[in-house]
């Protein structure tokens, strides 16, 4: 999560208190940054190439950073997740590369005091995984090539093998094959630059073989931390919405609603604002409650005459008492206060604790209480930075039929 101020607006100037003005202040979409503007910059083809080529061809993820959001050079901003660190502290930790034991995620299954860490992934084996998410790429057959292609026990496979036991892919799977989805794809920030974390941390995705207590060092990807909005996965939630509008509860910085819209959809972002963000993708979130939001919105949508919503959570919290609140109290609201058919979770797929739940995943919690109301319908694996194993999960009611896809 990215603390900071949140977004900025232009104050009036102080005087005299009779002029009246009706002209809207001007939202600063970056703090530092005063001429970001998501969607002009996501049309900048120059500009996303020049980022992309200091990120993949020399590793220099600070500039990359700050080319592509107009940050200034001297760019002090803390971002706050587990740690505070600055771009300039992220870069210094990129540059230490498998210093202190960085690198080392892999275990052996061999019982040894201290546990032995596995030698990395070969490059091969980063880039093919890395392909698997290409907006070209037909995810479930390379998911099957990515297996068949791999040595027996080796990390490949055992990754291999975890991606695949997980999977459940939409029965009819739409790729984007519209040539306007890979144009609009390749230029989103979060879709080639993720490549970076896998190829540096030499870590393409959680096998199961991890130390009992890993490297923290998921903080020094605190700037990086957007959701794996791969083609694959907007097309899947535009495929299933069918037009409806998605309520994205929760919607932070907007970004996932800020390339859904890209897509096509008709997206609410809908947040409580209780953390802050350097960058907000969308202007017009709705600073709300959302189980309230969903009560007032779609409860009646089982009436002929009402609009359905689609429900749209991307990591949502876990909570707890220390916070106020109870463990798992906010999916459980969401859940009570939704009156439609249809729910797509992006986060965790293992017991990591940071989605909804801290002793089961989405798809745990939905069978053992929404079971005989609810059925898993899609669970694909989403690229993100190293250290996670995220997943868009989709659940629909067992007495609606499917929307057309």
């Amino acid at each position: 999560m990215q603390h900071g101020p949140g977004p900025i607006y232009s104050l009036p100037v102080p005087g005299n208190k009779k002029k009246k003005t009706t002209a809207t202040p001007a939202v600063v979409h970056c703090v530092g940054s005063a001429t970001f503007v998501p969607s002009d910059a996501i049309e900048d083809t120059a500009t996303h190439e020049k980022a992309l080529q200091a990120l993949l061809a020399d590793d220099d993820f600070e500039t990359a950073i700050k080319t592509w959001f107009r940050i200034p050079d001297d760019d002090a901003y803390e971002y706050i997740a587990t740690a505070s660190m600055t771009l300039a502290q992220v870069q210094k930790a990129i540059n230490m590369g498998s210093a202190n034991g960085m690198h080392a995620w892999y275990w052996s299954q061999e019982l040894a005091i201290p546990p032995k860490p596995r030698p990395p992934p070969p490059k091969a084996d980063i880039e093919a995984y890395i392909s698997i998410f290409l907006p070209t790429t037909q995810s479930t057959a390379a998911l099957r090539t990515f297996l068949a292609d791999a040595q027996r026990a080796s990390i490949r496979h055992d990754v291999a093998k975890h991606l695949k036991r997980k999977a459940l892919p939409l029965a009819i799977a739409p790729v984007p094959r519209d040539p306007q989805d890979q144009a609009q794809d390749p230029r989103a920030p979060m879709v080639r630059s993720p490549a970076l974390p896998h190829r540096r941390r030499r870590k393409p995705k959680p096998s199961g073989a991890h130390a009992p207590e890993p490297p923290r060092s998921s903080s020094a990807n605190a700037p990086f931390r957007l959701r794996g909005a791969v083609a694959r996965g907007l097309c899947i939630l535009r495929a299933l919405a069918a037009g409806r509008p998605i309520a994205d509860i929760g919607s932070g910085s907007g970004y996932l609603a800020f390339m859904l819209r890209r897509y096509g959809c008709s997206v609410v972002p809908v947040d409580s604002a209780q953390s802050s963000w350097r960058v907000m993708w969308v202007d017009d979130t709705v600073i709300a409650d959302g189980p309230r939001w969903l009560a007032a919105n779609t409860t009646a949508a089982n009436t002929d005459t009402a609009e359905h919503v689609v429900l749209l959570l991307v990591y949502p919290i876990v909570g707890s008492a220390i916070a106020g609140g109870t463990e798992g109290g906010f999916t459980r609201s969401v859940m009570a206060a939704y009156g439609d058919d249809t729910v797509a979770v992006a986060g965790t797929q293992n017991h990591s604790g940071y989605t909804g739940f801290r002793d089961m995943t989405m798809d745990e919690y939905m069978r053992r209480e929404h079971g005989d109301e609810w059925t898993e319908i899609v669970q694909i694996p989403l690229p993100s930075f190293a250290g996670k194993d995220e997943a868009l999960f989709v659940f629909q009611r067992r007495d609606k039929a499917a929307p057309n896809v």
